[in-house]
């Protein structure tokens, strides 16, 4: 098959589409794992879409993303490193297992130096990954004059009850700037989401707009908008990942020292 990668659930069932990147598909997985199979060429056109949708999949993973690549033609070894780079990332934040699978021997061998596990099934891909224990939490937010402060509330109580009140302050900081920035920016109703997972604290907040989040340029840091400044100083990473189902997550992970 030629053309742009497709990514589809493994099962084949029909299923809603929840989002289009110009010939790329992605459809909704099914259970705790996100699976999806790619499908086309994977050259340097298609890469930084391949890339993109993988990582926007992994947005919304809750245990371990699982991609089936048996159908995608791999024809430069070069452009593999788009696994490695998307496992790094996944690594980071929803900070779960990536792998592949296969059922094509000669595909194992090529992949088998991507720093990326690779199965013959999916079967034994999900008997092998680890699923590292993760505590969430999650708040909607009621747009007033009290959202920041409940968010901080909310987050301070949250430290406390999972054992991390160090991560606290920074943790509050986080929220603070990327729940005003969701009230100044856009319409939505903060969603706000807390996850401890291998010792990373990941601070989230959704909002129904896909303007992606950026840190401004400037000298005045009392201007409006360049606390995302602050929230990349005490962070360890953070990103701003577009859904599957419409808008985005900003996040930001801390780490236990």
């Amino acid at each position: 098959m030629t053309g742009y990668p497709v990514l589809r659930s493994f099962s084949q069932e029909v299923v809603p589409v929840l989002a289009r990147h110009n010939s790329v598909r992605l459809v909704s997985p099914a259970g705790s794992t996100a699976t999806a199979s790619a499908v086309g060429v994977l050259d340097r056109t298609t890469y930084p879409r391949l890339r993109d949708s993988l990582l926007e999949l992994a947005a919304d993973a809750r245990d371990a993303v699982l991609v089936d690549v048996e159908r995608l033609a791999l024809r430069d070894p070069a452009l593999l490193r788009v696994f490695a780079l998307v496992a790094l990332r996944v690594g980071d934040w929803p900070a779960v297992p990536f792998a592949l699978v296969t059922g094509r021997p000669e595909q194992r061998a090529v992949l088998a130096g991507q720093n990326v596990p690779v199965y013959a099934d999916a079967a034994a891909a999900e008997a092998a990954l680890p699923r590292p224990a993760a505590k969430r939490a999650r708040r909607v937010l009621v747009r007033s004059s009290r959202t920041s402060a409940s968010a901080r509330e909310f987050v301070r109580s949250t430290c406390a009850r999972w054992g991390v009140p160090e991560l606290a302050e920074d943790a509050e900081l986080i929220a603070t700037e990327l729940v005003e920035n969701t009230l100044r920016h856009t319409d939505s109703v903060p969603r706000l989401r807390l996850e401890l997972r291998r010792g990373r604290l990941a601070v989230e907040v959704a909002d129904d707009s896909s303007r992606p989040a950026f840190v401004r340029e400037g000298l005045d840091l009392t201007e409006t908008g360049l606390g995302m400044r602050m929230v990349a100083k005490v962070s360890k990473t953070w990103g701003s990942s577009p859904r599957r189902s419409g808008g985005k997550t900003v996040w930001a992970v801390l780490a236990r020292r």
